[in-house]
Formats: structure tokens, C-alpha cells, sequence
């Protein structure tokens, strides 16, 4: 079973000068379930030492770490999740070079996305974005009667994603979603502890945890 109450999407731009893997830990410590490293401007090399890096503290804390879009790193880590786009390598095509024990999420805005997406084999989806985001500015937003829709009509669990944080993430979950997924919620929190504590809190208490 995927545990995707609290989905922290990394961004190192949003660190304002603290160190990546201690902000990471903190969010850990505060109640994060899944970690989804996102590297768009790093090399490869880069994007490998620090997916290590990263593997390595949040399995100490029991917590998967997925990769974003590279296929190729996820395998050379032996990360436990990868989620693409729609612009990416299409869903069938990665869960057939991927392992069987290696879980695969979609982004997807709309019912037919969804419907494909879970069609090719996704664990999983991400859907929006529900708000207006500065993480990703071409982001088309997702309204929540299409979220509820896409809900009521694939098996797989979904995340919410874009703009969410402690002050609106009622509006997605009482759309049903299983979890949201943040970025500057926690990364830009001046304490990521705390802040991923209050967060879960919420969606905890939206679940019935």
C-alpha cells in the first residue's frame, strides 16, 4: 500500500542558503510519507549523487523516495517510485523498462489523462494544479469538480498538487484524493518540522487517522 498522505516534492531553490538534506530530515521528522526529488537544472551525475543521498535518509525514516521524470536514475538507485508528465516518456513505455517492485505515478489534469495513466499502468496519480503555483508556472488548473470526477472514476490512489498548503488543503481532500503533495508548503517553511507536522495533522484529521 502506498502511504501518500503527505507528498513532499523537493525544490532546492526555496532553501534560502540552509542545507538540503537537513531541511529534508526535519520534514521527515515532521510526518512527510513520500519523497518525490525533483532535479529540472541539475547534470546527471548530480542528480544521481544527490538520489543517493536523499535514498539513503528517507529509508532511515521508512519513507520511499520516488524520482521526478528520469527513468534513468530512478533504476540506477533503485528508487521505489517515478512519476512523470504528460510531456514525458509515456506511461506504458516506462512500466515496461521499469521493475515490477518499482511504482509508477502520472501527472494528470483531466478524466481521459486519468484514465489512460491508470490504462498504462500508474500506481498512482498526481492531479492539478488546484491552485495557482510559483513552482510551476504553465501549470493548467484543475477545477475540484474535475478532481472529484477523476476520483470517482479510477481504482488508483491520487494527490492533489499545486498551490496547497495548511490553509486549503480541505477543499482537495473532501474531494476524496488520498493525500497531497507540497513544495514551498514545507520547503520554504522557515520550520519544515513543523510545518509538515501541521500538515499532516490536517490531512490526518480529513482521513480519519
Amino acid at each position: 500500500m502506498l502511504d501518500m498522505r503527505l507528498y513532499l516534492v523537493t525544490d532546492r531553490s526555496h532553501l534560502a542558503g540552509r542545507d538540503f538534506l537537513t531541511v529534508l530530515d526535519a520534514a521527515l521528522r515532521g510526518g512527510v510519507t513520500m519523497i518525490q526529488l525533483r532535479e529540472k537544472e541539475a547534470s546527471s551525475r548530480e542528480f544521481f549523487d544527490l538520489a543517493i543521498q536523499v535514498r539513503e535518509l528517507s529509508h532511515s525514516h521508512g519513507v520511499p523516495l520516488w524520482i521526478n521524470d528520469r527513468l534513468d536514475i530512478a533504476l540506477a538507485v533503485e528508487a521505489d517510485g517515478l512519476h512523470i508528465g504528460q510531456s514525458d516518456l509515456p506511461a506504458a513505455v516506462a512500466r515496461r523498462l521499469m521493475p515490477p517492485a518499482m511504482k509508477l505515478g502520472v501527472s494528470a489534469q483531466t478524466v481521459e489523462q486519468a484514465v489512460q495513466a491508470e490504462r498504462d499502468g500508474a500506481d498512482c496519480l498526481g492531479v492539478g494544479a488546484m491552485f495557482p503555483t510559483g513552482t510551476k508556472s504553465d501549470a493548467k488548473p484543475v477545477s475540484a469538480d474535475e478532481l472529484r470526477r477523476i476520483k470517482q472514476t479510477v481504482r488508483i490512489p491520487i494527490v492533489a498538487i499545486g498551490g496547497i498548503n495548511a490553509s486549503n488543503l480541505a477543499l482537495p481532500m473532501r474531494c476524496g484524493v488520498d493525500g497531497v503533495a507540497v513544495v514551498s508548503a514545507i520547503m520554504s517553511a522557515p520550520d519544515p518540522e513543523a510545518a509538515a507536522r501541521e500538515l499532516r495533522e490536517k490531512i490526518d484529521a480529513h482521513l480519519g487517522k
